[in-house]
């Protein structure tokens, strides 16, 4: 016997939002993909276009293991207070670190923040 789609729906509307969550990173692992908007075929990349992106936003998309070092590198990376940076980095990720960057500055704050360990993500 098979599961409706709309068994499915039924079912996840029942969930909370934190189980929600657990399921969609499961299914993430199970299949092997990503959530995020930046894996999904926009339509200038279907028809052929390539089209140069020139504003970037950084996403915090995973802490990794030393999360104060994270936070530290976020504080000055964004001269944010110690509060401000660890409500940012405890935060629902992914989390926008910040939007609007060129490409060189977009990967520089990349790179200075992977170092602290963290897995970041560039839109």
């Amino acid at each position: 016997m098979s599961i409706t789609k709309q068994q499915i729906l039924d079912a996840v509307s029942e969930m909370s939002i934190s189980e929600i969550a657990e399921l969609v990173s499961m299914m993430e692992k199970k299949f092997g993909v990503s959530s995020l908007a930046s894996n999904i075929p926009s339509e200038s990349n279907l028809s052929g276009k390539s089209e140069e992106k020139s504003e970037f936003d950084v996403l915090l998309h995973e802490i990794g293991k030393n999360k104060i070092s994270v936070i530290k590198v976020v504080r000055s990376s964004l001269s944010l207070g110690l509060k401000e940076a660890k409500d940012l980095v405890e935060s629902d990720l992914p989390v926008i670190l910040k939007s609007g960057l060129n490409k060189d500055e977009a990967e520089s704050l990349k790179k200075s923040i992977e170092l602290s360990g963290a897995k970041i993500v560039l839109q």
